[in-house]
């Protein structure tokens, strides 16, 4: 059994998942906010509940709203700021008497995809969460790819490419929370949708209330959504240069627009290098569920006991 957890900031999720990938079992909890103790005991409650349902003791995988340092070996760049500089992994091993395996949980999102989701069977899959905020991660062949700084993937950091006057003017006005300007999160996010309706029309509206205005043949709101789709076409350009993926799969709120996936792909074409790109674009299978199963499938099979034998011999 993979015990997958999905460390957020403002709950706490875990899943059970059988060895086929079904769903065992499932259960939330608020995340206790600004306490590492509090938030440790939580998820320590959250893996004997799932073990306890089960009958079955499992690997344990967590997906966090930032990064394990390499160097460290604690966390980083986590909004949960009261997970930052602390030893997460190595205290839950400890508290939980196994090893853990802990991951940035747009990673997390891109390993379930890959795994039984939307790029299953893919070599590369890029995954990107379009929603409050802009999460990306790489999976390679099933596995999480962090990089030797733990961040590989965050293209929502990297500057939007080849800005017209308009999101020149707009970047300038709008400062990322990462303190620089121009940052592809805050056009591509669902809050920089909204953010950037408001500043061509000086009206504030949520991207629902816009994209039901789309429905409507607003000119203003299809205005807005003509300009998201070619600015999210620029920036998954960045991941096509890159890495060129088999396969990118989009999360978040911003995902479930379903013109995305007719106008993304030939606009990409027309941004990545060369002019040639006919990489997959697919809606994440698994939804909002996808970044606790991923963090289940952080342990590939075998790897979980190969750990625990190690464990015990070195004892």
């Amino acid at each position: 059994m993979r015990i997958g957890i999905d460390l957020g900031g403002t709950k706490i999720e875990v899943i059970a998942l059988a060895d086929d990938g079904n769903e065992l079992f499932r259960k939330r909890v608020a995340t206790p906010r600004h306490d590492y103790r509090q938030t440790l005991q939580a998820i320590c409650g959250l893996v004997q509940d799932a073990e306890t349902a089960t009958g079955q003791s499992g690997s344990v995988g967590i997906g966090i709203p930032g990064t394990l340092s390499p160097i460290t070996k604690r966390v980083k760049n986590a909004n949960s700021v009261w997970l930052n500089d602390q030893p997460l992994d190595q205290d839950l091993a400890t508290a939980l008497a196994r090893p853990v395996r802990i991951a940035n949980d747009a990673n997390c999102f891109a390993v379930s995809e890959a795994t039984d989701g939307a790029g299953a069977g893919a070599n590369i899959v890029f995954a990107v969460i379009i929603g409050t905020g802009c999460g990306s991660g790489i999976a390679i062949n099933g596995k999480a790819h962090s990089g030797s700084n733990g961040i590989a993937g965050e293209f929502g950091h990297n500057p939007l490419p080849w800005l017209e006057p308009e999101e020149w003017r707009y970047q300038q006005a709008t400062p990322c929370y990462c303190g620089r300007h121009g940052c592809i999160e805050t056009f591509v996010s669902g809050t920089g949708f909204a953010n950037h309706y408001r500043f061509i029309t000086g009206i504030t509206r949520t991207s629902t209330d816009i994209m039901a205005l789309v429905a409507q043949n607003d000119p203003l709101a299809i205005h807005a959504i003509e300009r998201y789709e070619q600015q999210l076409a620029k920036a998954l350009a960045h991941a096509v240069n890159l890495i060129d993926p088999d396969v990118i799969v989009l999360g978040g709120g911003m995902s479930n627009v379903e013109r995305l996936y007719q106008h993304l792909p030939t606009q990409l074409r027309q941004y990545a290098f060369g002019r040639e790109c006919d990489t997959l674009i697919y809606r994440a299978k698994h939804g909002d569920s996808s970044g606790v199963r991923g963090a289940a499938w952080l342990w590939q099979p075998g790897e979980y006991h190969l750990a625990m034998a190690s464990k015990n011999l070195s004892r």
